[in-house]
């Protein structure tokens, strides 16, 4: 039997799972590294951590089922959109990897703004300039660390430098160079003219595949420290998002993911370019050749409970998710009047403001726990709506939701998207997110699935449904009329602060 690896390189650590020639997934494994935020707004990684995450990984997964890597067809890479990877000429990296929810590059979003133009902007990569994208750490580098710019020959996306460390070749992605703000959307490729406009050599660039290309082959030192044969080929994958929408089957118009992760992400396939003129949301390829994708992105979701959480615990070290959920559960929809803005790292939809910031509004003595933690759950789906309202007024076709992240893995946060966002839920049997995405591509690339919608039809089974409830999807119409006041009535009190 052949079988089809996918890896998934994300913020936290490195996921990989292991898919048979009929798509279905026979093993995971992930493996942890950390996260650096050495200054406010700032978030980095050691790209050495995500080398080791990675190998630890891979080999895991392949240990788990039984030892198979000799059966392996392929092997498909996705992973955290939008970092920089900053390389010298000996391909050695220069300093930490910038990474997608850093905000440290405003000056740099105006300056790319300026020069640009910002409809021209939009017009051809599909979205505004905004913190979190690769170009405007590639500017913040020039002016900043200009020690470090000089040494500069090579700038990759974070799944793409561990494909370099795989197979010595220098590629990406359609999907994800997408987020890179250098892509021109419908050409797919690199836009020539945003390059000259910023100066940017092309040559710090990697070639741009489509999704299921096979983009280079294993080493052979490589393959057999991970135990797989020499030459295994590696396809381009997608971005993380991307190859979630094709491990969920979002791969065809009218099916919504809604990912509830770290970040929280709407995503809609569209089958033509898809651009929002006000760049509220972001308009990138998709990882189907050809085809293209509509993005909402809340920089703090399953995020922002965490928060909550590793906040008590510094008074409840033994206090877990679980509890918390629970507590939420057991207070009425709305939590009381009290509501939650999930800003904890600024945010990208609708507002692009690097400087918004959390809080909660309408707290009273009568408040507990419970009605924080609620308040935080359903401020996470609220700022999730606000990007499917955007998208309901652009006229994309919205007929079925699928859950995925760590959202879908909950019977609490269903029903809360599921009533809030007034639509049915979908559930997968098998939700392995974006590395079971990478690794259906990774089929095709190999000649086992035709294209991307056989490879979905095999590999992608829906298994439950979580219908709104008419009342509480009213209640929460009525909290969400409220909630999307917050942001205007606070924004420039939210910037007030962060000068202080």
């Amino acid at each position: 039997m052949s079988y089809l690896l996918g890896l998934d390189l994300g913020t936290s650590g490195a996921r990989a799972v292991l898919v048979d020639a009929g798509g279905r997934v026979r093993a995971t494994a992930t493996a942890e590294y950390p996260l650096s935020q050495p200054r406010p707004l700032w978030s980095e990684q050691d790209p050495a951590d995500w080398w080791r995450g990675a190998r630890e990984a891979l080999r895991a997964v392949l240990a788990r089922n039984g030892g198979s890597g000799a059966a392996v067809a392929a092997l498909g890479l996705t992973g955290q959109m939008h970092g920089a990877t900053f390389l010298d000429a000996a391909d050695r990296v220069i300093r930490p990897a910038i990474l997608w929810n850093d905000q440290r590059t405003a000056a740099a979003c105006a300056e790319i703004t300026r020069r640009v133009g910002a409809e021209r902007l939009v017009a051809i990569t599909g979205n505004p300039a905004l913190t979190g994208f690769q170009a405007p750490k590639i500017l913040w580098l020039r002016a900043e660390e200009p020690a470090n710019y000089a040494r500069v020959a090579r700038v990759l996306l974070p799944k793409d430098y561990i494909r370099l460390l795989l197979t010595g070749e220098a590629a990406t992605d359609a999907s994800d160079a997408a987020g890179t703000l250098l892509l021109d959307l419908r050409a797919r490729d690199y836009s020539q003219e945003v390059l000259d406009a910023l100066e940017i050599p092309r040559a710090w660039l990697p070639r741009v595949h489509e999704g299921p290309e096979v983009t280079g082959g294993l080493r052979p030192d490589i393959a057999a420290d991970l135990g797989l044969p020499a030459g295994v080929p590696v396809v381009a994958g997608g971005g993380d998002n991307a190859a979630a929408a094709v491990g969920s089957g979002v791969v065809r118009a009218g099916v919504v993911s809604s990912s509830i992760g770290t970040s929280g992400v709407i995503f809609a396939h569209s089958d033509t370019p898809a651009l929002d003129p006000q760049g509220r949301l972001h308009g990138f390829c998709h990882a189907v050749p050809g085809a293209y994708h509509l993005m909402a992105v809340v920089l703090s979701a399953g995020g922002a409970f965490q928060w909550l959480r590793d906040t008590l615990r510094a008074i409840a070290p033994d206090l877990r998710y679980e509890r918390l959920v629970a507590l939420a559960a057991a207070t009425p929809p709305g939590a009381e009047g009290l509501l939650f803005a999930p800003y904890l790292t600024g945010e990208r939809t609708p507002h692009l403001d690097p400087l918004a910031r959390g809080a909660w509004v309408g707290l009273t003595s009568r408040h507990s726990l419970g009605h924080m933690a609620r308040a935080v759950m359903e401020g996470v789906v609220f700022a999730m709506r606000d990007g499917l309202e955007i998208m309901r007024a652009l006229g994309t076709p919205i007929t079925e939701i699928r859950a995925t992240g760590g959202g879908a893995k909950s019977a609490f946060w269903l029903r809360l998207q599921a009533d809030v966002y007034g639509v049915a839920v979908h559930t997968l049997a098998a939700e392995e997110g974006p590395a079971h995405g990478a690794a259906l591509l990774a089929g095709v690339g190999a000649g086992l699935f035709a294209d991307v919608a056989e490879a979905v039809h095999r590999g992608v089974r829906v298994a439950g449904v979580t219908e709104p409830d008419p009342e509480r999807a009213r209640r929460y119409s009525e909290c969400y009329a409220v909630y999307a006041g917050i942001y205007p009535a606070l924004r420039e009190t939210m910037h007030r602060l962060t000068g202080s």
